[in-house]
């Protein structure tokens, strides 16, 4: 059986085909890439492959039997290149596909979720069996900004107190890995979040007690946070569009109670403090 994983070199696929390789022979594991030639450390075959390129995606897809389709980093073409990935996948004769969706995205408030509803009804119109993994967020969405929260005194925010269930991206790489390997997971949708849900303020104040520091945390009305970022050197959009989230968060959509991540890796999910040290030794 071969397992193809697109978007193998960026920051979820990488850890993705570290955890087939535990599972499954080298072999049988083939890496999807934009540029191939960035997948030589991941130890695997590699083959090009463009979500915005449909030429590249036939022969990339050629003998495949299940594929995770990792939705792209680019927000507002997504829809259009999971279809092309689609099209390509029934074409090739591919048994299965696996695709990260977003969180309750049938209901999500977040912008995100358009794209992810679009090729959620793709893949039930391509008649493929397919998995969907409605992912949370990534602890690290957040643990991410604590660097800037030292230098500045402060971690600053328009979550309010929404709840975040989120777990780490290591996390939901050993999910994906688990739903390829599994028969069973074809035609299961999961909501995917961590065990442990935590505040903005909950963060600040794991990182106070790891660094033996006191940083609080401020929140900020929607467009003052995106001035924020804006002034960190964010781009205007995106600043925009994780103030939204942010303002989402603060509405529970990025809350889940239902632990089924745990369930389907068969461990806890990493929790809030283990990520906050993480992130800390980088920083």
């Amino acid at each position: 059986m071969t397992l193809a994983v697109t978007g193998a070199t960026g920051q979820l696929g990488r850890l993705v085909i570290q955890q087939l390789k535990a599972v499954a022979p080298v072999a049988e594991i083939l890496a999807l890439a934009r540029s191939p030639r960035k997948a030589a450390d991941l130890g695997v075959a590699a083959r090009a492959a463009d979500y915005a390129r449909p030429e590249t995606l036939d022969p990339a897809l050629a003998g495949v039997d299940v594929l995770l389709l990792i939705s792209s980093s680019e927000v507002g073409e997504r829809a259009r290149q999971h279809q092309n990935i689609i099209d390509a996948a029934r074409r090739a004769g591919v048994t299965r596909i696996v695709y990260t969706s977003l969180l309750h995205a049938d209901v999500s408030p977040l912008s995100l979720a358009e794209e992810h509803r679009a090729t959620e009804t793709a893949l039930k119109a391509s008649g493929l069996p397919h998995t969907i993994l409605r992912n949370g967020w990534y602890t690290e969405n957040y643990t991410g900004s604590l660097g800037a929260a030292l230098a500045h005194g402060a971690l600053v925010g328009s979550a309010g107190e929404g709840r975040i269930a989120s777990a780490a991206r290591e996390d939901y790489a050993e999910a994906a890995a688990v739903a390829m390997i599994d028969e069973g997971h074809a035609g299961k949708l999961y909501e995917l979040a961590g065990d442990q849900a935590w505040t903005l303020t909950d963060l600040a104040a794991e990182a106070s007690r790891q660094t033996g520091r006191t940083i609080p945390y401020r929140d900020l009305p929607e467009a003052d946070y995106a001035a924020a970022l804006v002034g960190a050197g964010l781009p205007d959009g995106l600043a925009q569009a994780i103030a939204g989230w942010d303002v989402g968060a603060s509405q529970g959509a990025l809350f889940d109670d239902g632990r089924r991540l745990s369930a389907l890796i068969g461990r806890p999910t990493t929790s809030l403090a283990q990520s906050v040290a993480a992130a800390l030794s980088q920083a």
